[in-house]
């Protein structure tokens, strides 16, 4: 029996080793097939993850965009109000229009909150009260009712609009800031990671407390975030002074006894948006109004704060040398600002942002409050929040008087600038655009741009 077996394995080894060759390579090829199996379905999970995270990080980055703005707004807002002092205008009204009434005999106890009664030019005054008047004594020129109602519609018309301008650009430059400022400090700590260790898999989760963010890294940021001081300072300043004309050429005709209609109210907001925004032919560059020009760099930093006044790399104090000359990364990520700024994909977001804040505006709260429009909830029409989204819809032939504009414009500018929550903020994140604009600022990721600071 053993012989035989002998005889047949030496008789046939030449198909049994072929045989347990081929058996050989289809359990080599196998194991091949399904550890490649295997591979391609960890890499898939971990890009899975990734993209997860990197989607969770990005979220988070545009919910800290609304954190901010809503925390800078107060700056200007306070600024512009206080340049802009409606409320003593009216205070001034509702003094002459007791000092009438006290001459014309009419009962002593009359006060300021009683004002309600219309005065010989049709027109509440009372309804034009929004806020306490300014702390200070009685302007010393003395100015005719007229004057008053003049100054008032200029005044208040202006806050209202630069406040929305003011919001945009914010809103704008904060999405902006950070989404740079989160696509840099994402990839610096993956490189990071990955050049101190690359056999070790790379940890993807949002880690508020980076540890491979360098103090110098820190350092660069905390600078490039200070330059919204511009827009918070100067640049708002640069918005009035051109809305301002644009008011007075538009609204100046304007009685506030006159009769005017929606139609009439949107055609006159768009003829001073023109002016401010431009038009086909010609479109405005924002850069001026949110980021100082050459040259002015290491003022904004010291007027921040965040460099000392007498800071200055070279102790001889004659070199051109400055601190954000010094600073490559931080001159880095203001010429890409700058770039974006001034893109045609920002531009056309910026005049979305500007037509949700006038829409809420016009077609809601003036809509609702000076031409008393019911709100009628819209067919089929759900917002994020699972709301029904309301619209309101003005009779062609529904009139006001354009005193009744001015107060809920008057209201409505501190609703823009100190609202909580803010519906003007709420409405331009809305806008898809920006989203989209964020989204690709977020993951243009340029390893040369990201590299850790040397």
């Amino acid at each position: 029996m053993l012989k035989q077996t002998q005889n047949f394995l030496r008789k046939n080894r030449t198909n049994l080793a072929i045989g347990a060759g081929l058996l050989g390579s289809i359990y080599v090829g196998a194991n091949y097939v399904l550890g490649k199996f295997s591979e391609a379905k960890n890499r898939m999970a971990s890009d899975r993850i990734a993209r997860e995270n990197l989607r969770r990080r990005f979220e988070q980055n545009q919910e800290d965009c609304s954190f901010t703005v809503l925390a800078l707004l107060p700056t200007a807002t306070e600024r512009i109000l206080e340049l802009l002092p409606v409320e003593q205008i009216t205070h001034q009204l509702q003094e002459k229009k007791a000092a009438r009434l006290a001459k014309s005999g009419a009962p002593s106890e009359v006060s300021f909150g009683a004002l309600s009664v219309k005065d010989d030019d049709g027109i509440s005054v009372k309804s034009l009260k929004s806020e306490p008047p300014p702390s200070g004594g009685d302007p010393k020129v003395k100015k005719t009712k007229a004057q008053l109602w003049n100054e008032l519609k200029i005044t208040s018309i202006t806050r209202a609009y630069t406040l929305i301008y003011t919001l945009g650009l914010l809103c704008f430059l904060t999405r902006i800031q950070l989404n740079l400022l989160g696509r840099r400090n994402y990839l610096s700590s993956v490189i990071s990671l990955a050049e101190r260790d690359n056999e070790s898999p790379i940890s993807l989760e949002n880690n508020e407390n980076n540890p491979q963010l360098s103090q110098e890294d820190y350092d660069v940021n905390r600078k490039y975030l200070t330059f919204s001081w511009w827009l918070l300072h100067r640049g708002w300043r640069k918005v009035l002074s051109v809305v301002e004309v644009s008011v007075k050429q538009v609204f100046g005709p304007l009685n506030p006894r006159d009769d005017i209609s929606m139609s009439q109210l949107r055609e006159l907001t768009m003829q001073i948006r023109k002016t401010v925004e431009g038009d086909e032919l010609f479109s405005t560059s924002w850069l001026p109004f949110l980021l100082p020009p050459n040259g002015d760099e290491d003022m904004v930093l010291r007027e921040a704060g965040v460099i000392p006044e007498h800071a200055n790399p070279d102790p001889t104090g004659t070199s051109q040398t400055s601190v954000f000359a010094s600073s490559a990364p931080l001159r880095r990520l203001l010429d890409e600002t700058s770039d974006l700024i001034d893109s045609p994909p920002g531009r056309d977001v910026l005049t979305q942002l500007f037509d949700a804040g006038f829409n809420v505006l016009l077609e809601e709260k003036l809509a609702e409050q000076a031409f008393k429009v019911v709100a009628l909830p819209m067919p089929g029409s759900v917002d994020h929040e699972g709301r029904i989204t309301e619209i309101y819809e003005v009779p062609p032939d529904a009139k006001t008087k354009v005193a009744n504009v001015l107060a809920v414009v008057t209201r409505q500018a501190h609703l823009v600038g100190n609202g909580i929550p803010n519906e003007y903020l709420k409405a331009m994140e809305k806008q898809q655009d920006l989203t989209g604009f964020s989204a690709i600022i977020y993951s243009n990721f340029d390893l040369s741009k990201a590299s850790p600071i040397e």
